[in-house]
Formats: C-alpha cells, structure tokens, sequence
C-alpha cells in the first residue's frame, strides 16, 4: 500500500462526558468517553496521544468540598479568632470571595491588605498611569482606604463591573467581622497591624511566609495551610490546602483535587488494554498564559497539572524550523530544504539547550503547554468537554 504524508498536526479535541457527580468511576467514564468519540467521530487512538482531565470533574468525583463554617473553623484554631491580617488575595468572586466569607466568620477584626496597582494575577485595582499622576510609589507608600478613595475614587473591574474594595469590605462586615483595609506591596507592613497573618498570595507565597517570620510576626498561615485535613467532615487537600479551590454553592467550596496520581494511570492502564494504545494522561486546571487585554494571567492554581503520567514529564526538545531555513539552509529550497531540516531533526541532540537552533520553542513543561492548550479547548463555560483528547503533539516533520 502506498504510504501518504500525513497533513495535519496537533490536534486537540473537546470529549463530552455526562454530568459528574460525587461519587462516580470516573476512570470508567473518562476512558469510555474517549473509545466512544473515537468511534463515533472515526479517528483511532495513537501511542503518545494525551488524554487530560479537567480538575473540576476529579474533585467532584472525590467529593472534595467544604464549607465556609468548615474554613471559618481551621482559621480561628490556627490563628487565634482575634485580629487577622489578611494579605495579597487575588479579586476574584469565584476565587477568594467565599474564602474571604469563612475566614471572616473565623476572626473579630479583618486588616486587609491588598496590593495595587493589582493583585497577583493581573486583576487592576486602578491604572498604572493613575498611579503614575497621583505621584505614587506602589513599592514603598501605604494607603489607608481613605487615601485610597480619594487619589483613585471607585474603580470597578473592567469585565465584572465589581469594585472589589467595597465588595470585599461589605463581604467581611456581613459575616460579622470588623474591618480596615489598607493598600501596600511590602508583606511587613501589616506587621504595623498585627503579627498573626493568612497571606493569601499564590506563587509567591512561601517568600512572603520567610519574609513575614523574618520580621517578627507570631503566626502565618497560607492559604495551602488551611483546610490540610478535614474539619467536622469537610474535604480537605493535605498539598494545597485551599489553594486552587473554586465556588460551588453560596456556602461551599470545591477544593483543588486530593492526591490523583492512581486515576491518570488507571486511565492509561485501561486504554492500553483496550486499543493497545499508549497514552498519556494528566489532570489540568488553569492554562498558564496572559491575556493581553485585561492583562490578567489565568494561573490561580497553585499548579496547572496537579497530577500527570511520566511521559509528560519535563519539557519540549525542539528546532526552530524557521531559523533552520533562515540561517543553515538558507540556499535551499523546494524537496532539498525538506529534506536537510527532516535529516536535522531526525540528528538532534536530546538536550538542545544553549543551542541557537532551539531559541524561542518555549522552554516551558509539557504539562503547562498542555494544561493551557486543554483550558483554551475544554472553556470555563458550558461547552461540556470536561474531557481532552491532544493527539500529535509529539509529532515532529519529519512523521508520517
């Protein structure tokens, strides 16, 4: 039989699966998911294929929820139920806003600090050429809420119309806490405050614990040490404690998954048996990428892949065919530059590091370039592919 080029690259693929609930095999439902699209749409399964699995689905499967009673309850016994300084939250009403409701219900008086000109992940609390015109240092001045008000006034977000300072403020004060807020870049500031801290930032969280008990302060929790284990019954995640967690009802949170290394095997193991196939699987939540317009970058989870298979382990080794064509077969064209670049790529070196050929193929994990590929196709909405199928993504030019 004549052997034909294959046309098509990466593809990436949105798998509808039924509703999750608490409680479901969802290896059996993400494996038939998969074999059933395959079958029904006629394309076959191929060794290296990803099958990745939205993190939602795997903490509702788990049953992984708490309350903001079960919060409140981990956050008094670990800092005292006194005056707590609540430091750098991201502005996010699926995010943080119920966290904020349970840790407030765990305290008398809330100091918020938020940072500005934004929180960590992009979110703007007022414009850098705001900032600029008032002749403020974000990294030095401190700005009580007055201040605040009367330098900037009100700023709503730009896609949720929400002025999160009020928002936050009326959240606190509903759950029967007092509160101040203050604005400032430097974690020791709130030390001036109070020395028992949740800060509440995400990657940047283990410098800002250091800096925090390098400077006096009696008690720090992060965010990941609360909810490590379960309270009254609650779910809990012993990693990343409330990091990574979501609103599921107006009381409740679904937190990041608990351990899930056995589910992506267990995939993989049971598609082997039944196509002969191997694939490789890996949870994912938030893309690691930055939008442009509102400048927010979507990484609110404290990992993209909370759990993955060993293939998907480190990052891509690749060659930069337009600077092959550019630079050492810029003579060449036609079926000899084709075949000079496949001839490149069939020689390279496993570990292409330094190598000018390779600059600019995105040094970054394979599981964040997938991760973000699967967030962009699975969406956050109602598009019903909890389930993503990535096939090719190993493929190189010179695959047939």
């Amino acid at each position: 039989m004549e052997k034909h080029e294959r046309r098509v690259g990466t593809v990436s693929r949105g798998i509808r699966c039924p509703i999750i609930r608490e409680g479901d095999d969802l290896r059996e439902i993400v494996t038939n998911s998969v074999l059933e699209a395959a079958e029904y749409e006629g394309f076959e399964l191929r060794d290296r294929d990803v099958i990745c699995v939205t993190e939602s689905i795997v903490a509702r499967a788990q049953g992984n929820y708490a309350s903001v009673d079960d919060i409140a309850a981990d956050v008094k016994a670990k800092l005292g139920g006194e005056t707590i300084g609540v430091i750098f939250p991201i502005l996010s009403r699926n995010r943080f806003a119920i966290c904020l409701r349970g840790i407030a219900k765990g305290a008398k008086k809330i100091v918020l600090m938020l940072s500005y000109p934004s929180d960590e992940v992009g979110n703007e609390l007022v414009s850098l050429d705001k900032i600029d015109e008032a002749g403020i240092n974000p990294y030095s001045d401190v700005l009580t809420l007055e201040k605040y008000r009367e330098l900037f006034g009100e700023n709503k977000h730009p896609f949720t119309g929400v002025d999160y300072v009020d928002y936050y403020c009326d959240l606190i004060k509903s759950s029967g806490c007092e509160v101040e807020v203050i604005f400032a870049n430097q974690a020791k500031t709130i030390l001036n405050y109070t020395d028992k801290v949740l800060n509440c930032d995400i990657h940047s969280r283990k410098r800002t614990k250091r800096i925090l008990l390098e400077n006096g302060a009696k008690v720090v929790c992060s965010m990941d040490d609360i909810l490590t284990a379960s309270v009254n019954g609650s779910g809990f995640n012993e990693k990343y404690g409330l990091l990574g967690s979501n609103k599921s009802t107006e009381d409740q949170i679904k937190l990041f998954p608990q351990e899930c290394k056995d589910l992506v095997l267990d995939i993989q193991e049971r598609v082997l048996k039944a196509t002969g196939k191997h694939v490789e699987v890996m949870v994912y939540g938030d893309g690691a990428f930055k939008d442009p317009q509102g400048k927010i970058w979507e990484l609110a989870d404290p990992v993209v892949s909370p759990a993955f298979t060993d293939g998907l382990i480190g990052t891509p080794n690749e060659l930069k065919l337009k600077y092959l064509a550019d630079n050492d077969f810029a003579e060449l064209s036609g079926e000899a530059l084709k075949k000079a670049i496949e001839e490149s790529i069939k020689n390279k070196d496993s570990n292409l590091v330094g190598n000018m050929a390779s600059e600019g193929t995105t040094p970054r994990q394979l599981t964040d370039l997938i991760g973000s590929l699967c967030d962009l196709t699975s969406g956050s909405g109602d598009k019903g592919t909890p389930v993503v199928l990535v096939q090719g993504y190993f493929d190189n030019y010179t695959m047939d």
